[in-house]
């Protein structure tokens, strides 16, 4: 009797990774499905769809005629990536945790369980896909076929030896088909609503959740004419770019005429953290919110190695179309490489602690986390 190669799928209760479960078994892959629980803070709240979720991914199982092993990581989660997540927010960065999870737990602890169980590849519902280069024998990450669903920002600090053992189905498809696969094989969450939000965080109001974890030290909030306009709630709780909950609507930019500039929204520019100082522009073109050029630390590259400085493309944050970029390297005072990037066209609201992503075409490269962002310095009269 033939052995089949066995391949332990990340079901999470969603519609991605249990077409995923159903794709390997049709190629027929020995398929055993693991539902990883991540988080258990509040397990009791309204906002932790964990029990639901696994209430999903078993009657997915169940359908698909597959075992299902329920596997708890949350210590792993709150050591290697919380912890983390909450370092960089106290800091005044923006970290993106999802990026962190899928380097440190899904294709970490979660590889490393599912080699424990014999298993020869792992897979997950993420729109990637993996391929192997003949030419130089490496495995590259590329993008998902579907434009709109691309995960492979998301993915981009997997090493080869976790490319090497993983496989992305849905990554060749579109969501639609998904979706009609789903239906067409009668998996019970084939029209389960997409999954948004931080996954320890779930639906709730972030700063509700932020509150409980970082102190608060209230500051002023200071238009670029250096005038106190408000008052912050702690810098940790802003991101650049951010528009809605400053408490400052209706004040008019100073020296802007009788009924113009009242509703200009006005937008998060800087986080001044040694003067716990909150900057803030009216307009959304405003230049201190653009930025021609970013360094990036913390560096992974999908390679192993980094690629050539030349003629790139780059996302600072994920849904962003790609942006054309010149790469060059960068040392760093304390001895650690990064990169810089050097855009065609200035990038909008560019955040430290948020991921700079490179691509060659449909080839993602790897990437680092953005240190700082060069645009015009706040200046005070």
């Amino acid at each position: 009797m033939s052995h089949l190669p066995r391949v332990v799928v990340g079901l999470s209760g969603g519609v991605d990774s249990a077409v995923t479960a159903h794709l390997l078994k049709q190629q027929g892959y020995e398929v055993i499905g693991i539902f990883m629980k991540n988080w258990e803070d509040d397990d009791d709240s309204e906002y932790c769809s964990s029990n639901i979720d696994f209430v999903d991914a078993a009657a997915v199982a169940d359908v698909l005629g597959i075992e299902i092993e329920h596997v708890n990581f949350a210590a792993d989660y709150k050591d290697r990536v919380f912890s983390e997540f909450v370092r960089e927010y106290q800091a005044g960065r923006t970290p993106n945790p999802d990026i962190l999870c899928n380097a440190e737990i899904k294709f970490k602890s979660f590889l490393d369980h599912a080699m424990r169980l014999g298993a020869e590849k792992i897979a997950t519902g993420h729109y990637a896909r993996v391929r192997l280069n003949e030419a130089t024998g490496r495995h590259e990450l590329l993008k998902g076929l579907d434009p709109s669903k691309d995960q492979s920002y998301f993915l981009h600090r997997l090493n080869q030896a976790q490319l090497s053992k993983t496989l992305f189905p849905v990554g060749e498809l579109h969501k639609t088909e998904v979706r009609r696969i789903a239906e067409e094989i009668g998996l019970p969450n084939a029209k389960k609503k997409d999954s948004t939000g931080i996954c320890f965080i779930g639906e709730r109001p972030f700063r509700e959740f932020l509150n409980r974890y970082i102190s608060k030290e209230p500051g002023p909030i200071k238009d670029p004419s250096g005038r106190t306009i408000g008052k912050h709630v702690g810098l940790s709780f802003y991101t650049l770019g951010q528009r809605q909950g400053l408490g400052i609507g209706g004040i008019k930019a100073k020296g802007a005429q009788k009924g113009a500039g009242e509703h200009t929204p006005w937008f998060v520019a800087r986080k001044d953290i040694p003067n716990n100082t909150l900057w803030v522009v009216q307009g959304h073109d405003h230049p201190w919110l653009l930025s021609p050029q970013l360094q990036a630390t913390d560096v992974s590259w999908c390679a192993g190695q980094a690629p050539a400085p030349g003629a790139y493309a780059a996302k600072t944050r994920y849904r962003q179309t790609d942006a054309p970029c010149h790469l060059q390297a960068l040392s760093l005072p304390d001895g650690s490489t990064g990169f810089e990037l050097s855009f065609s066209e200035p990038q909008w609201a560019v955040t430290p602690g948020q991921s700079a992503v490179l691509y060659d075409g449909e080839v993602c490269l790897g990437g680092g986390v953005i240190h700082s962002a060069s645009a015009c310095p706040p200046k005070t009269d």
